[in-house]
This record gives C-alpha cells, structure tokens and sequence, in this order.
C-alpha cells in the first residue's frame, strides 16, 4: 500500500495492529493541557500572548496561564486528564493558573475564580490535587467532590453535592459536608455554614453534563487512549470496531465516502510552535492528539489509536489517502492567529427537531439530547438525512463499544462506503438525585 503522511509529523509514531501502548509527552512540571471540552453562546479565551481576549473555539488545548470568560449568554467546560470538570455558567471569568506535575506522579491543577459561578467534578484520582482560590479563600480538594462556588461582589457561596471541602480563609479552615454550603463574607472575612443547598438556576445544566459524561464513559479508555478525557464524546458521537489487521478502529456517525477528518475546524496559531489544528467536531479531542487516521475500502475514514500523545501543538496525521484527497496543509498566511475551515454539511436545528444530515460526523448534535444515534446513522446512510427530536436532558440509548463485540456491516451502503455498527446498548443509569 501506498502511504501518505503529513510533513513535519515526525511528533508520531503510528503502530498498526500491535500494542496500544502510549508514551505521554510530557517531559517537564508544565507540559499538560486539558481541553475546553464545551462551549455554548458567547465565550472568549486569554491566551497569555497578549493579544487579551479572543473568541473561543470547542476542543481548544488550555495551558497554564489561559483564562477563560463566559458572557451573557455563555457556558463552558474544562475537561482534565482524568476526565474531570470545571463549568462557567453566563458572566463567569476564570485563570487557570497552574497545571503541574508533582513528583509524586500527580497532577495539580490550579484555578482562580474571578467572577461569576462555577461547578467543579473532581474524580479524586491517586496524588491529584485540585485547587480553587476565590478572593483570599482556597479550596483544595485531594478526594472525589462535586461542589459549586458562587462568586459576588461582597460574598461567595460554596455548595457540596457530593464529598467534603475544606475552605482555607484568613480566620481559619472551614469544613464543608455532603449536601451543605458556606457563605463567605469577603468584607468581614466571616462565615455562616448552612444544612443544605439551596438550588441554583444553573444546576439542571451542570446535572445534565454529569449525566451526559457518567453514560457515555466507560473504564476501558486506557485501551485506546493514555487519558480519560474524550472518552464519552467519542461513545456517544460514533463506535468503536475491530478489524483483524488493523486491532481496534474507531469512526463516526453520519459520515459516507466524500467525507474527510479535516472539513470542520481551525488552524490556531501557537507562539514559538507554528499552527496546530483544532477540531470543531464534538468528538474532536483524542483522535487529533493521538493515533493516526486511515482510509479505508468499504470504510472510509477511520481512527486508530496508538504512538504517542500530542500536546497543544497537533497536526493531522494520516495513512493511505484516497486518489483525490487534497491533503491538509499549514497555512501560508502569516500572522493570522485563528483560520477557520469549514467543508462540512451542518445540522439544521428548527425549534426542538433537528435534521441531520450525511457527512455532517455529529457536528451541531448537543451532548446527549438525540437518542439512538446508531440507528439514525443507518437511515441516513440509506436517505441521506433524518429529521429527529431534541430531548431535554441527557438520554440513554445510542449504541457504543463497552469491551464487547460489535457487529459492523462489511459492504458499502447508500453514502458511498460508509458503514453503520450495532451495539448492545449499555448506558450507565443516571442518579436520581442532584449528582
């Protein structure tokens, strides 16, 4: 087989069929990144070059020393490496101050609140720790919690949903229990602690996400991916496959034979790195920071992970391109800081129906809110398009790989080639209370 690559990717080394084994490149206390896994209306990232603040872009790398802002009608979220969150709800603003690897092998995380309110999904993991200051208060969580921190001119408000907090202030600590709160008064450096949580607009949201990421994430991303973040996106937004030769493979819905992994997108502009590429996808994380793409008969388009992690400054790798394909290229255009690509179809939404549409590979689909996408994937394959309800909350129902086997047609279909998987479904139950 004749094989295509992209120049300059000498960053990846591409194992086909073997071990799945990944080598992060993480080589000094300040080389992480997470992602912003979510963005919704008006959002803007500082990317400490500068430049201030400039319109965010879904599956944007996050360094340290970046700040993140939310407007009126703004929502975001941070995925960290282990899968755990930060969201801003409208008029929020947020520093990431520190991203580092402790000897111990952890990883601490730093944010400072500025403004506004805030979630965060702490998982707790080995040695992690997790930091938030607001005002001259610290919050530092070292176990699993779920806790809100509303930030005012004159008070804050730390609510848990679930584990403990402990808030470091002027005058002392402050112990906070499951399904209590603290208010600070930022003036007097007083507190009063409350039995209970009082509920916020913004909660149903923040449950949804929750929700939304328990389904659709499984323990089994250590097989295809050394870090956890991604992981329900790609299960809910596509299926993994095997194929003997090629190991595991993994493609996504609503996608035929004129599709390619590069027609929605950006390239960004990295200080001292040159451009990288930013997927507008909603999957668009892992597979473009790890394991390379490949064109296959029958297929189409498909990922395969394996070789090492990418950090901030990732370029599209790929094998075994169709005759035709016009390979992605570095922008020639100097100085431009964000390129935007846009080659794909997107979905039309009309009140609480959506129409989705052959190669449009999820884009448009909110998290969670179309049941089945499996099977709205066929009859696209065999129409073109399908016209489906939004739901509310978060759904079960969409076929992903949970470790198992899955059945996957070998013969091309009515899009030209690409093909649809059928999966047991196995959505986690979601919890009835509030997390």
């Amino acid at each position: 087989m004749s094989h295509s690559r992209f120049p300059q990717q000498l960053l990846l080394t591409v194992i086909l069929g073997g071990s799945l084994t990944a080598i992060p490149c993480l080589a000094d206390s300040q080389a992480r990144i997470v992602r912003l896994s979510e963005v919704q209306g008006d959002v803007q990232i500082d990317r400490n070059n500068g430049q201030g603040y400039e319109r965010a872009l879904l599956n944007f790398p996050i360094t340290q020393g970046e700040k993140i802002r939310t407007l009126e009608n703004g929502r975001a979220e941070l995925e960290f490496e282990d899968g755990s969150t930060l969201r801003l709800t409208p008029r929020t603003a947020t520093a990431v101050s520190r991203l580092s690897l402790l000897g111990s092998g952890g990883k601490l995380s730093e944010v400072q609140v500025e403004e506004g309110t805030i979630y965060v999904n702490f998982f707790g993991g080995t040695d992690d720790e997790f930091d938030l200051t607001f005002a001259r208060e610290k919050l530092a969580l070292k176990r699993a919690t779920h806790v809100r921190i509303a930030l005012g001119d004159a008070d804050a408000v730390v609510a848990v949903f679930k584990g403990e907090a402990e808030v470091v202030t002027p005058t002392g600590p402050v112990e906070i229990a499951k399904g209590h709160a603290a208010r600070f008064d930022l003036a007097s450096d007083q507190h009063s602690l409350a039995n209970n949580v009082d509920a916020d607009a913004n909660d149903s949201w923040d449950k949804q996400q929750s929700q939304y990421q328990q389904q659709y994430s499984d323990n089994s991303y250590s097989n295809y991916s050394p870090y956890a973040y991604g992981t329900s996106d790609l299960n809910y937004y596509g299926s993994f496959f095997a194929l003997p030769g090629y190991g595991m493979l993994w493609q996504p819905y609503f996608v035929g034979a004129g599709w390619d992994p590069w027609m929605n997108g950006a390239w960004t502009l990295f200080p001292g790195s040159g451009y990288g590429w930013v997927s507008s996808y909603p999957w668009g994380w892992t597979p473009y920071h790890y394991g390379t793409w490949t064109f296959l008969p029958l297929y189409g388009w498909v990922w395969q992970p394996g070789g090492a992690w990418m950090g901030d400054y990732a370029l599209p790798t790929f094998l075994d391109a169709p005759t035709g394909f016009a390979p992605p290229r570095l922008p020639s255009i100097p100085g431009r800081r964000v390129i935007l690509v846009s080659r794909g179809p997107r979905p039309t939404q009309l009140g609480n129906k959506i129409e989705i549409v052959s190669n449009s590979a999820g884009l448009g689909i909110p998290r969670g809110r179309v049941r089945s996408l499996d099977r709205l994937a066929q009859s696209v394959e065999q129409k073109g398009f399908v016209t489906t309800k939004l739901h509310a909350n978060s759904v079960a129902g969409s076929g992903w790989w949970h470790g198992g086997s899955s059945v996957r047609s070998s013969a091309g279909g009515g899009n030209g080639g690409s093909t649809s998987s059928s999966h047991s479904s196995a959505g986690h139950a979601s919890s009835g209370g509030h997390h």
